[in-house]
């Protein structure tokens, strides 16, 4: 009778570790006394400014402080920025992840490049199940999006039931499989339901996302069209539907099919294993086949739509892909839009491609994978929960989603608009926003994670945009005489050959530093060096307006 006691004076506490007011980097833990349970563990692509950084990941630093309550992972579907962060979080955290059978299958991937196949538990749960860690009961809910096996989840904890959407659309016409469970959200909604999360990614946008079978049909009329011409179709990796209907439009017309891109492959050979990608069989063909037939008669499948530079069509659009060469008469179709910060790469592609002579075709032949307004206003009208909390999606559209919960009645002070950290106290009663946890980037270059921080990025930014300055100076281990030097070398300031008298006036302005402090009679190298950068940048601030680093380097001899 106590515990139930103590459990009643409790709160919920609801933690966004990521992914509040940026598009990717998801993860939010839930708790409740000593349990802990994390939904979903994604990743960020690196923005302009992080030079060299491959991608970005979430810093745990709370699940790691309460490692003893952390019980589980729960994945609602398998893009990137939803289960990216995996492998790295698991070296840390290692609990069982629960998810359905082809974001398990994407899941596994993953693992097996990190070699954790064997350490990390994991298991498939169907539509409907529940699992039960702790004192949290978590159901899984059949939704749509532009990756099959989308779910969102219903959290139930001794204070309420949370309902996350994940990302998700109402698609009525699927591709594969069925429509959104709509009736079991109503049903979720009739025994009251505390709190909705919900996906704002399209917040701005009025109306209903249009079925991805509408893509299909466009699909279908551009192979009509262009029935002379060899085909690239660009999509992104993981929209699985989308490669079934390229598929079924290519074997309609007696097209091969040559899937071009690491990622790609990856995702289709996992879908296909499972069951959720129907080939015709000798519809598929590598793509060292590829001369084997004639440019009509093929359609190439590849990724590149948001013009990552090292992305097969990127490659393809400046001449560096080894097996595939842009001809003119090619017509190439974007199946996907610009994610907002993207606009520019693509364009520079498209654009390389058209001096090719390719024709590019890019309007509707894409649909979203997120709700529009209308399709919010369903989930609100249908959950009725008592608190709002707008996720997935940049603040805009975080703000966005709060107008619609407004306007559907939900009470202004039950919408709350997080920040990625806060720690959001809630029960029957009353909810609001309790302290502030550790939350930040982690960026992984090459094999380092974390190793490159802001401190190197800005040093990596000071480089890129003034160059470096390298003085050497030898001296005598005894006296401090200066033996050699000082000598100059520069990297990305100004090229030495035209600009002779600017590094010979800047060698006597370092001559005169370094006799000034002989005849002081200074040895301390900080003194040296500190004196060095002063009079140094001080001369070439005053002739050049610019600021290199500079780096004086001492030798004892």
């Amino acid at each position: 009778m106590k515990k139930e006691k103590q459990n009643k004076s409790s709160k919920l506490k609801i933690i966004p570790l990521g992914g509040l007011e940026q598009i990717g980097m998801n993860i939010t833990a839930f708790e409740y006394d000593d349990t802990i349970i994390v939904v979903d563990c994604g990743l960020a692509f690196p923005e302009d400014d992080m030079l060299g950084i491959d991608l970005v990941i979430p810093d745990i630093s709370y699940l790691k402080d309460n490692i003893q309550k952390v019980k589980g992972f729960f994945i609602t579907h398998g893009h990137e920025d939803h289960i990216g962060a995996i492998p790295y979080v698991m070296k840390d955290i290692n609990v069982p992840i629960y998810s359905t059978k082809l974001t398990n299958g994407l899941i596994e991937n993953k693992l097996k490049e990190h070699n954790l196949l064997q350490t990390v538990k994991r298991k498939v749960v169907s539509y409907g199940q529940h699992i039960n860690l702790g004192c949290f009961r978590v159901e899984f809910i059949r939704t749509n999006h532009s990756i099959q096996d989308a779910a969102a989840l219903a959290i139930y904890s001794p204070a309420g039931i949370v309902v996350h959407t994940g990302d998700f659309k109402v698609d009525y016409t699927p591709v594969y499989g069925d429509a959104i469970d709509l009736q079991r959200f109503g049903e979720l909604g009739k025994k009251g339901v505390l709190a909705l999360m919900c996906d704002s990614t399209n917040a701005e946008r009025p109306g209903f996302t249009q079925s991805e079978k509408t893509v299909g049909k466009t699909i279908d009329e551009l192979f009509a069209e262009h029935d002379k011409q060899r085909i690239i179709i660009v999509t992104f990796a993981s929209n699985v539907d989308r490669v079934q209907q390229i598929i079924n439009s290519a074997h309609k017309y007696d097209r091969k099919v040559v899937v071009e891109g690491r990622s790609m492959v990856n995702v289709i050979a996992t879908a296909s294993e499972l069951g959720y990608l129907n080939v015709p069989d000798n519809t598929l063909v590598d793509i060292d086949m590829i001369k084997n037939y004639p440019d009509e008669k093929t359609v190439l499948i590849t990724t590149g739509s948001q013009g990552e530079s090292m992305a097969a069509l990127s490659r393809m659009a400046n001449g560096t892909h080894r097996k595939v060469t842009i001809k003119p008469n090619d017509t190439i179709i974007f199946s996907s839009h610009p994610i907002p910060g993207n606009e520019k790469a693509v364009t520079n592609v498209i654009n390389e491609l058209c001096k090719k002579g390719a024709d590019v075709v890019f309007q509707d032949v894409h649909v979203s994978g997120h709700a529009c307004q209308e399709e919010i206003k369903l989930i609100y009208s249908l959950v009725k929960p008592k608190y709002a909390i707008p996720v997935h999606g940049e603040y805009k559209h975080l703000i966005a989603q709060a107008k619609i919960a407004e306007s559907l009645g939900v009470d202004k002070d039950n919408i709350f608009i997080l920040q990625s950290g806060d720690v959001l106290e809630l029960d029957e009663n009353k909810a609001k926003v309790n302290g502030h946890v550790h939350t930040g980037a982690i960026m992984v270059d090459g094999l380092g994670v974390g190793d490159v921080g802001n401190i190197v990025l800005r040093d990596r930014q000071h480089l890129a945009e003034d160059g470096i300055i390298i003085v050497v100076l030898t001296m005598e281990s005894g006296t401090g005489n200066v033996i050699a030097g000082p000598d100059i070398v520069s990297r990305g300031f100004v090229y030495v050959r035209d600009s002779e008298d600017l590094m010979e006036s800047a060698r006597n302005v370092l001559n005169d530093t370094v006799d000034n402090l002989m005849e002081e009679g200074v040895t301390d190298w900080t003194r040296i060096k500190g004196d060095i950068k002063d009079a140094l940048g001080d001369f070439v601030w005053k002739e050049t307006q610019r600021h290199p680093m500079i780096m004086p380097i001492i030798m004892e001899v």
